[in-house]
């Protein structure tokens, strides 16, 4: 399961995001990834083993860290903001799957909007770094 897990994941990474080739902010020689997707990309043994509910009106996002090639364990918390600068707070779930460690939050998409995305992510080591990033997300039709 953990191998499907990590395969699902790694292609959202690749195909999801149209304009935009790699998601990643470095902070000094820590990377973290991230990405969004439609929760209906994934298959339904997947997004039952990780708790996540399928439907075209929810989005996922995934945030990972990497240091020395090597996935990271560590906190990620964080909100976003859509256009008329409502808040919404995220609930980040671990996935530890020994060589990779995902944190995942699941949200509403209640249309086609541009949503700010500020992320608090804590490293092994205890330091916070802050990442914002804008994201245009769609519900799956």
């Amino acid at each position: 399961m953990r191998y499907l897990l990590a395969l699902s994941l790694s292609f959202f990474m690749v195909f999801t995001v149209h304009a935009e080739v790699v998601r990643k902010q470095s902070f000094g020689a820590l990377d973290v990834h991230y990405n969004i997707f439609s929760s209906t990309f994934l298959q339904p043994e997947t997004a039952k083993a990780v708790g996540l509910n399928r439907s075209k009106n929810q989005a996922v996002l995934n945030v990972s860290m990497v240091k020395d090639a090597k996935g990271q364990k560590g906190a990620v918390t964080g909100h976003f903001k859509n256009l008329l600068s409502q808040i919404e707070t995220l609930t980040f779930t671990e996935v530890d799957e020994g060589d990779a460690v995902y944190y995942l939050a699941q949200f509403a998409i209640t249309g086609q909007e541009i949503l700010r995305f500020e992320l608090q992510v804590t490293d092994s080591e205890g330091k916070t770094h802050l990442l914002k990033f804008t994201q245009e997300v769609f519900p799956d039709l």
